[in-house]
């Protein structure tokens, strides 16, 4: 056969072999290879015992010579040629370790993969209950699959993210709510302290989901993101005693009923420029260690900021405080800005300290008097003031 058809034939077999997902490489024929590894040892052993031959040192031998002992000479190239074959051999079985492991990293990269695809179908289901076990199986495959479990959350999210019609609504899907309900509580119990395995330090993009009776009680983001940026918050919702480490994003966001950040920590930003709060707002005992942003925020009921400890700036630049306000024995550490801000239904700082500056520009007042409730304060820095806009009364028509 010659030299093109071989070549032609060797081809031919190296395509069926990846075809059949087997990637070895082309080997001799034993009966080709054995004389070679033969000849190559004996050539090894020739020159080793002619290595060592020459660093022998001669025996004295009576009445004659002195010459080299040959015996030991070869006890000890064979003791060379061992050593070196066992080096050799723990190389050997060290790559077949390596191509071994690698084998069954690329099963299990494999076996994640197809979990991975199965949990998406079930997602996109039209079925509740299919829909339900994609939420699981999705969750169960984040814990075991640390290297992608950043895309299973991305997945999670994402569907909170998709469009949603509520209960009553004419396009409502049956059981929707119930499956989203459930990401949000999978997603929850990960983030708690005690969390095993935890998703703390993954990142979390809620923005513009609809989510329902979430509870983020206690739960710890300390990834890069959290992000819940124009999320319609239906129901009570609480993030009472969570910790954000870095930038808290709730600017827009709405919530329909009553919103508890008690004893929550904000080491990084908290943002919740235009947020809405429909009901009563709680952020009791809070800390916010960095800037803090609540301008052109809405409280349509009272807004709790009990015992709250202000970072480096606090602004509630036109914000509208519909019911009171309650500051009492809130620190401001840095500089506090309400300009513009309304206050309808009154407002409370006894016991606040303001450290910093306190910006007071064009607030439009209720009642009490801004100054009745700064006068309970401790200011010890510089107070702005300016113009104040009275809120008319029930039976007021606004004339002087």
């Amino acid at each position: 056969m010659g030299r093109p058809a071989r070549l032609l034939r060797t081809r031919r077999a190296r395509v069926r072999r990846e075809q059949r997902g087997e990637h070895a490489p082309d080997l001799w024929n034993v009966w080709k290879a054995a004389p070679v590894v033969l000849v190559v040892g004996c050539a090894g052993a020739l020159l080793v015992y002619w290595w060592l031959h020459g660093l022998a040192v001669p025996i004295a031998v009576p009445g004659g010579r002195a010459r080299v002992d040959s015996l030991e000479v070869i006890k000890t190239t064979f003791t060379v040629l061992a050593f070196v074959g066992a080096l050799f051999a723990g190389l050997y079985a060290y790559r077949k370790q390596l191509l071994a492991e690698g084998d069954a990293s690329r099963a299990d990269a494999q076996q994640f993969a197809d979990r991975y695809s199965k949990a998406a179908d079930q997602l996109g289901s039209d079925q509740a209950a299919i829909r339900l076990a994609g939420v699981y199986a999705m969750a169960r495959l984040g814990d075991d699959w640390k290297p992608q479990r950043q895309t299973c959350v991305d997945v999670l999210c994402a569907y909170l993210r998709m469009p949603y019609q509520p209960p009553g609504a004419p396009e409502h899907r049956l059981g929707e709510d119930q499956v989203r309900k459930t990401i949000v509580r999978v997603i929850a119990a990960h983030l708690q302290p005690n969390a095993s395995p935890s998703w703390s330090v993954n990142d979390f993009d809620f923005t513009g989901a609809y989510l329902e009776e979430a509870s983020f009680k206690s739960a710890i983001f300390s990834g890069h993101t959290a992000d819940f940026a124009e999320v319609t918050f239906s129901g009570y919702t609480w993030f009472d005693e969570a910790t954000f480490s870095s930038t808290a994003e709730f600017e827009g966001a709405t919530f329909s009923d009553g919103a508890a950040f008690v004893e929550a920590k904000f080491s990084g930003e908290a943002i919740f420029r235009k947020t809405k709060f429909s009901k009563e707002a709680w952020f009791v005992g809070a800390t916010f260690s960095d800037s803090t942003w609540f301008d052109e925020a809405t409280f349509s009921e009272d807004a709790w900021f009990q015992a709250v400890t202000f970072g480096s700036s606090a602004r509630f630049d036109e914000a509208t405080f519909s019911h009171t306000a309650w500051f009492f024995r809130a620190t401001f550490s840095g500089i506090a800005v309400f300009k513009s801000a309304a206050f309808a239904g009154g407002i409370m700082f006894d016991e606040a300290t303001f450290s910093s500056t306190a910006e007071f520009e064009d607030v439009v007042l209720g009642d009490p008097s801004l100054s009745a409730a700064l006068s309970r304060a401790r200011l010890r820095g510089r107070v702005t003031w300016g113009p104040f806009t009275p809120v008319p009364g029930p039976s007021d028509d606004g004339r002087d």
